[in-house]
């Protein structure tokens, strides 16, 4: 999805985010708390990342993904200011 985004617009930088925030909609491989980032950089770089927060309540796990995905922004976003 990041890197879609990066290619069907004139975005620099994107940032996409999936999983299982909770209560429902857990399946044995994917536990609640499940949640994937991944963050793309224009030129081709893009970072993944899994994290488990577990079952600490679906407000909890969207507090906390929306931290790890602006963290991973401001990453690439410095990458690509040292880079320009």
């Amino acid at each position: 999805m990041a890197e879609g985004a990066i290619r069907h617009s004139k975005a620099t930088l994107s940032v996409a985010v999936t999983g299982i925030a909770g209560p429902g909609g857990a399946t044995p491989g994917k536990p609640v708390g499940l949640v994937h980032f991944a963050a793309g950089l224009a030129g081709g770089k893009t970072i993944h990342v899994e994290r488990r927060y577990g079952d600490v309540g679906r407000d909890e796990v969207r507090r906390r993904s929306t931290a790890q995905a602006l963290e991973l922004l401001l990453k690439l976003a410095v990458e690509y200011a040292v880079r320009a």
